[in-house]
């Protein structure tokens, strides 16, 4: 099908790339190679056809000067032109080799410099004396460009190109072959003699034309082999007799193909082949292949003018190319500005990119997205289920090296994606934290691929002469194969567009963050403010108080005998209220000390706190006659007098809500993954579960002061002990069937638990204390 011009000697073909194709040491015999030593020009290596096209034995060459078959005026210009950086002032050039006798002959002379720096000059015999001017190929290409602005696909763009060579160079076929991001290629345009069989819309696989062979595609543009049949000519010496190195032929336009090559391009029935190399932005786009059935020979300069004219309409090809890649990245940037605005005005990026039009979607033309957010998904548009995507996230934690993933193949690197081939065949993803991602999915696209010849059978194995070789397979009959688990590939515009959208989230984030930890700071400030003042409030209102019970106090004293039952009943009223305010300033204040106190956290023994409040309350458990029982309890990282009025407001309160028999308290204590449980249970009468989060509200009451006296902070100040122990706290309760509040401690991370069992009733504390 095309000039795949490499050697073949491992048995797994995608090894072949790594075949040293550039240093056979054998050229194609319709040209001569000349390897020189600068400055003399002297012959180092010559192949071994100079008897052929010049009567001159190779070994008689070997050893002179290029004075030996060039007057000294050709000499001269070509010893200028050398002695320049770039040698295209001097190639093409035409030259009359002197032959044996007084002959002359014209060839086509061009000069160049092997990797390794080792001047190379190759002749081929010249059938026309005069070179083309510029104007022809000005001509050449201008008709071929008039062409092309009167289409607008790139299908079209290609064929004419083909059928523009097609017409300079008159092979039977020239096809034009574009290499996929997976290293398969297409012929996407064709131009061929009726009888021929088409090979436009197949594909080849990545093997028929390796990475080295790409290589030397990109460093020679153009290639010529006139006959395949013809047997190649040996280079002499093989080595460079300076270095002993083998020779790097590279950048030759005569190095002879390798026999594996030849044998493919016999299979095809191809006699003769010239290979023109479009070069986009440094990588080999694609190939113009020309086959003929018969040997035929291309002038120099013919090849030159088809390279030329491949070289300008394809710059029309990249041009075409770019403007869509524009117009769509354009598209796409709009896309991008709007999700930007979006995510501004919202008060959290993923809502940004959800509700709105457009979304997530329109950014890389996705038929599903994914934000996920810790345990949090948000879901857009065709999607896999929550379930599906925890796992999928576990795998790209694993798999995702930098920050962006992407494949349109993702069941056959996922396996358990199969599942969700339908929406996910396709996946785009990227990281913006360690549990925060961003995914796109496409959905299967089952696609038939029309292949020239068994891809999975590219090629056999053979002996010869003792050697395993490989040799190209014999049938290029179209094969067909059903692709599954694809979807359609990203764009790299859709690709870049991901990781804008990226920067854009981690800046908008980082912004956000800056302005809550701005808002923190004020708030942290303005609570500075208002403890303090509650704290100097509460204060100063104690003294006033104490004035007014005292003299209410002294009002009774001095004047009960003349006062009625209504006054002392009045004044009665008073103290209480003053009782009742003292009490009220009491929990205000112990409130605001909660997390004024700033207090350093240590290994705290719960014994000990839980002891200090039973100690506090034994008046009311011996009262009562509360039986209190709990669990041996751990040494926890904590503040030892907070957790003390912790555990005594919560014990107080179950006593204070008690039902008829006396009270039965336990506190219990359990080992969490990453904290301890603790709870304090009672029989007393319970609450509705509706009022469950509204109790922990400061102020709030469920019940009448006639009914049970207090203020309403106790389990105020409980849930902001327990917060400011970065835990949290709870109710489970039902109306008469008491109740059991739980609380949690997070583990510490330092210190070693210990634990100790009690039991006590409340008459252990001693009656009448």
């Amino acid at each position: 099908m095309l000039n795949l011009d490499h050697e073949q000697t491992q048995i797994d073909p995608l090894d072949l790339e790594q075949q040293s194709i550039h240093t056979c040491a054998r050229v194609q015999p319709h040209g001569i190679l000349l390897v020189l030593e600068e400055p003399s020009l002297k012959i180092l290596q010559v192949s071994q056809n100079t008897r052929t096209l010049l009567g001159i034995k190779p070994e008689n060459l070997l050893g002179q000067t290029l004075e030996t078959i060039l007057d000294p005026f050709q000499l001269e210009r070509l010893q200028a032109g050398l002695s320049q950086e770039n040698f295209e002032y001097i190639n093409p050039n035409k030259i009359w080799i002197r032959k044996q006798g007084d002959d002359y002959a014209v060839f086509d002379s061009i000069f160049h410099r092997n990797p390794d720096g080792v001047l190379i000059l190759e002749l081929e015999p010249a059938f026309a004396p005069e070179t083309i001017p510029f104007l022809s190929f000005y001509h050449l290409a201008q008709v071929s460009i008039n062409r092309l602005q009167e289409t607008g696909t790139l299908r079209d763009f290609c064929q004419i190109i083909v059928q523009e060579v097609r017409r300079l160079t008159d092979f039977d076929r020239v096809m034009l072959y574009q290499f996929d991001d997976d290293g398969h290629g297409e012929v996407v345009a064709e131009e061929k003699i009726p009888e021929l069989e088409p090979y436009l819309g197949l594909h080849y696989p990545e093997s028929d034309i390796p990475k080295v062979a790409r290589q030397m595609f990109v460093a020679n543009w153009i290639r010529l082999i006139p006959d395949s049949h013809a047997h190649p000519v040996q280079i002499t010496p093989e080595q460079d007799p300076r270095s002993d190195k083998d020779l790097n032929l590279t950048n030759s336009i005569l190095r002879s193909p390798s026999p594996c090559h030849l044998e493919y391009l016999h299979n095809m029935g191809v006699g003769a082949s010239l290979t023109i190399s479009l070069i986009k932005d440094g990588e080999l786009w694609g190939l113009i292949a020309c086959h003929h059935r018969t040997p035929k020979y291309v002038p120099y300069e013919l090849r030159k003018a088809c390279e030329f004219l491949g070289r300008v309409v394809f710059s029309e090809i990249s041009a075409r190319e770019e403007t869509e890649d524009f117009d769509y990245r354009m598209k796409l940037g709009q896309v991008q500005t709007a999700l930007m605005d979006y995510m501004s005005q919202e008060e959290n990026f993923i809502d940004g990119l959800s509700k709105h039009s457009p979304n997530l979607l329109d950014l890389v033309n996705a038929q599903g997205a994914a934000i996920c957010f810790g345990n949090n998904y948000t879901l857009v548009g065709k999607t896999p289920g929550e379930e599906d995507l925890k796992y999928l996230i576990q795998w790209l934690k694993l798999t995702l090296e930098d920050e962006i993933y992407y494949t349109d193949s993702l069941p056959i690197i996922y396996p358990d994606a199969e599942r969700f081939k339908q929406m996910g065949s396709g996946l785009l993803a990227i990281s913006i934290s360690r549990n925060t991602y961003v995914l796109w999915f496409r959905p299967e696209v089952i696609q038939t691929v029309n292949w020239g010849g068994n891809p999975n059978n590219a090629y056999e194995t053979h002996h010869h002469e003792g050697e395993l070789r490989l040799s190209p397979r014999k049938s290029f009959e179209l094969w067909k194969e059903t692709v599954k688990f694809t979807s359609l590939p990203w764009k790299p515009v859709e690709v870049d567009a991901a990781l804008e959208l990226r920067k854009a989230i981690i800046n908008i984030v980082l912004r956000q963050a800056d302005e809550l930890a701005q808002l923190a700071q004020d708030l942290e400030r303005s609570n500075a403010e208002l403890k303090k003042f509650a704290y100097v409030a509460s204060h100063d209102l104690q003294e006033p108080l104490n004035q007014v019970a005292n003299y209410v106090q002294l009002l009774e004293m001095r004047y009960q005998e003349q006062l009625d039952s209504d006054a002392d009943e009045f004044i009665n009223f008073a103290v209480e209220g003053v009782s009742l305010m003292q009490t009220l300033i009491d929990d205000v204040l112990a409130y605001s000390r909660v997390d004024m106190q700033a207090v350093e956290f240590a290994l705290t023994d719960v014994n000990a706190a839980l002891e200090r409040a039973l100690s506090n309350l034994r008046g009311r458990i011996a009262q009562t006659q509360t039986k209190i029982t709990y669990d041996s309890m751990p040494t926890v990282m904590a503040d030892e007098t907070q957790l003390m009025q912790l555990f005594q407001n919560l014990i107080g309160n179950a006593i204070k809500f008690r039902s008829e028999p006396p009270p039965e308290i336990h506190i219990g204590a359990k080992r969490l993954e990453d904290a301890w449980l603790f709870s304090v249970q009672d029989n007393g009468i319970g609450l509705d579960s509706q009022f469950s989060d509204r109790i922990f509200v400061i102020f709030q009451r469920l019940h009448t002061r006639d009914e049970y006296r207090g203020t309403g902070m106790g389990l105020a100040i409980c849930k902001k002990i327990v917060e400011c122990h970065r835990g949290r706290i709870w109710v489970e309760s039902e109306l008469g069937e008491g109740a059991t509040f739980y609380f949690t401690i997070p583990v510490g991370r330092s210190g070693r638990e210990r634990r100790r069992g009690h039991q006590t009733q409340g008459h252990l504390f001693g009656r009448g204390q």
